[in-house]
């Protein structure tokens, strides 16, 4: 049986580098399928800011205002993490239909 070629393969023999890519206006190039990880990881990164923000805040003020912060932050960072899985596979997942779909009209 005859698999499709993933969109990840076919572009890293294409691409020559990232930044040919970006300048790339005729965007026969696809740029984010290979940011994806750099984009997950720094949403990550964002929201584990945000969430160390938010608990010594809430340290400032009193202990238990810091260990109810700490306890949101941990279930939010929680919500955070799922929440960025499911956005970055929604889009891997919509450049894979694409490859697919243009595979099949070659």
């Amino acid at each position: 049986m005859a698999t499709i070629p993933s969109y990840f393969e076919d572009q890293a023999v294409q691409e020559k580098g990232l930044a040919e890519s970006l300048m790339d206006f005729s965007f026969q190039r696809m740029v984010t399928p290979r940011m994806l990880r750099m984009l997950y990881g720094l949403h990550l990164l964002l929201g584990l800011i945000v969430a160390i923000a938010f608990t010594f805040n809430g340290f400032k003020t009193t202990k238990a205002d810091g260990l109810v912060a700490l306890i949101l932050s941990v279930a939010g960072m929680s919500l955070w993490v799922v929440y960025c899985r499911v956005a970055v596979e929604l889009l891997a997942i919509i450049f894979r239909i694409g490859a697919a779909l243009t595979n099949s009209r070659e």
